[in-house]
């Protein structure tokens, strides 16, 4: 029988696939070794390769792509609901293709090795950025215990420490003063590697056409844009903006129940490192509209005195991600309105 649909379930070194008819009737059930599977799925015929989207799916999918079938990744939460019985790899993988012929089934886009370059940047950037946060609250910790404070953030630590361990009546002994410099020295290493993991955004930034437009809009810089392009590529994977701006998880949650619709706070699904960067550039947006004279802006700042700042940052967000979309969707470029 002819195999339509194989259900692949993942690992480091075993791989186990679950293979089905266009009936959904199971044909074959394979163990495979990781050197195996290349080998293996270029002798079928093309067809359906449904993974679930977790580490190392990206790769397998574009392999299954080049050998000629049709590579799909679905979310894990999706995949659950369709295990029978007790876990185990073959249950797994048979859950993946019930899950994958269900007509209405989200799957995840499918990213190319050029996003996955920008987002490792972005990765390294965060962690820098969280080590750095992490040092700078050791250093003002250990400082309070001779009796030595300093203000809160990353500047003001960079900008005072130096003054503190030329003090010489502070109290502080050589043998932490040592160690106080060691600190510091850590930290300059740290701001060093942030800036050159910003610079490196940054030029791969300038060398995408749908990041150079995407810089266009209002709110959104260098490093948010290559961030939405290596999330969502081109966009041609949401049906509209407000496809994109749910996936983000910018839009009202819902509870509704017999007739009567209910609408919360944001959903916050979905990429939460995006999602940040949106509402950032929302506040920068609220914060510098107040002298422009654009609709957007005008907009912007007529929401802000109704529904106030929090709500209007996330409004502002919203819109910002359905623009983003029709930019890189449709091509479009960024034109300010009057």
């Amino acid at each position: 029988m002819k195999i339509t649909t194989i259900g692949l379930d993942i690992a480091k070194s075993v791989f186990h696939l679950v293979a089905v008819n266009k009936m959904g009737r199971l044909v074959k059930k394979k163990q495979l070794k990781r050197k195996q599977v290349l080998t293996y799925m270029a002798t079928l015929e093309p067809c359906l390769i449904v993974m679930e989207a977790c580490g190392g799916a990206n790769y397998w999918a574009r392999e299954f792509i080049a050998l000629g079938h049709q590579g799909r990744l679905i979310a894990p939460q999706y995949v659950k609901a369709y295990v029978k019985g007790n876990k185990n790899d073959y249950n797994d993988a048979e859950a993946i293709v019930e899950a994958a012929q269900r007509p209405n089934m989200r799957f995840v886009p499918i990213k190319s090795v050029a996003q996955q370059d920008i987002q490792n940047f972005h990765r390294q950037r965060e962690r820098i950025k969280k080590e750095r946060t992490a040092l700078v609250n050791q250093i003002r910790g250990l400082l309070a215990e001779y009796g030595v404070t300093l203000n809160t953030g990353v500047a003001t630590v960079r900008r005072d420490l130096p003054g503190v361990l030329e003090d010489a009546e502070n109290g502080l002994t050589a043998l932490s003063r040592e160690l106080f410099a060691e600190l510091l020295e850590e930290l300059r290493t740290l701001d060093q590697r942030f800036e050159q993991c910003e610079r490196q955004i940054k030029s791969l930034n300038q060398g995408n056409e749908v990041c150079q437009r995407l810089d266009e809009v209002l709110g959104i810089g260098p490093i948010t844009a290559s961030a939405i392009y290596a999330a969502a590529g081109e966009g041609k994977d949401f049906v509209n903006g407000r496809h994109f701006s749910a996936w983000l998880g910018l839009v009202p949650g819902q509870h509704s129940s017999g007739g009567k619709s209910v609408l919360l706070g944001i959903s916050k699904r979905g990429n939460a490192y995006l999602r940040m960067l949106f509402i950032h550039g929302a506040r920068a947006v609220l914060r510098h509209s107040a002298n422009k004279t654009d609709r957007f802006s005008r907009w912007a700042q007529a929401l802000l005195a109704r529904r106030g700042h929090n709500k209007a940052c996330v409004a502002v967000a919203n819109k910002m991600a359905r623009m983003a979309w029709v930019i890189m969707a449709k091509g479009e470029t960024y034109r300010v309105v009057m």
